[in-house]
């Protein structure tokens, strides 16, 4: 086995909390623009999960390629008709759509990545598009060394040819990179095309510890509670 020179992570849930940003956010646009009361922990709920059975109307060829923005788009105005929210214009909407590029990063992620990037490529490898990942990370000081984004492969996440075209780009063998995700199913993707793994707890990704699958796995070569700890682990 080569040792790891890259670590690639998924974003949204594990470098990020877009939950809580969104149901933040959405409480003060729900202020700003006199609307009536809206659940936001369950509109952000099914915001999120319209995101896979999006991305799977692209697989089937029901849509052709889409960034992620617009599929949020797409969820986003059926969400707006479905919580019955009126009066919105497009730029309200708009900046409504892009919340994904304005959310804050869990308390360990920025020291965690800083720690990291002193041994380490430390790359995003995303369902999310380039603009919103920089816009990202320019917004929460998340210090990537470089942006990677499924929308350069034309392949959203979990389709095997996302991990093989980061190695790639990063001209890299598969077990010298380290994919990084707290969401399982992503890793055991990942390591399908030999790439190395690490599980991080987010035990709060979806508002209550109940809902998370936080038990440890043998076949993954790290389980962590944070981004600190893996870097710990990896000697940084």
């Amino acid at each position: 086995m080569h040792q790891i020179k890259a670590l690639a992570f998924d974003v949204f849930g594990t470098v990020v909390d877009w939950r809580g940003s969104i149901i933040a956010e959405g409480a003060a646009f729900e202020r700003e623009h006199n609307l009536k009361p809206i659940d936001w922990p369950r509109f952000a709920d099914a915001w999120r999960a319209g995101y896979m059975p999006a991305m799977d109307r692209v697989r089937r060829g029901e849509l052709g390629w889409l960034k992620i923005d617009e599929l949020h788009r797409m969820i986003l105005d059926d969400l707006v008709r479905d919580f019955g929210i009126a009066g919105l214009n497009e730029d309200a909407m708009e900046h409504l759509n892009h919340v994904w590029h304005r959310l804050r990063p869990w308390p360990d992620s920025v020291p965690g990545l800083t720690r990291l990037k002193r041994k380490f490529v430390v790359t995003t490898l995303s369902n999310g598009n380039l603009s919103l990942l920089v816009n990202m990370a320019r917004n929460a000081g998340l210090p990537w060394d470089c942006v990677i984004s499924a929308e350069l492969f034309h392949h959203y996440k979990p389709d095997p040819e996302a991990y093989r075209g980061c190695a790639e780009l990063l001209d890299v063998a598969p077990d010298e990179l380290l994919m990084v995700a707290s969401h399982k199913s992503d890793l055991r993707a990942a390591k399908t095309v030999g790439l190395r793994t690490a599980f991080i707890r987010r035990p709060m990704e979806f508002g209550s510890p109940a809902t998370a699958d936080l038990k440890a796995e043998a076949d993954f070569d790290f389980n962590v509670d944070s981004i600190e700890e893996l870097a710990a682990a990896l000697d940084t």
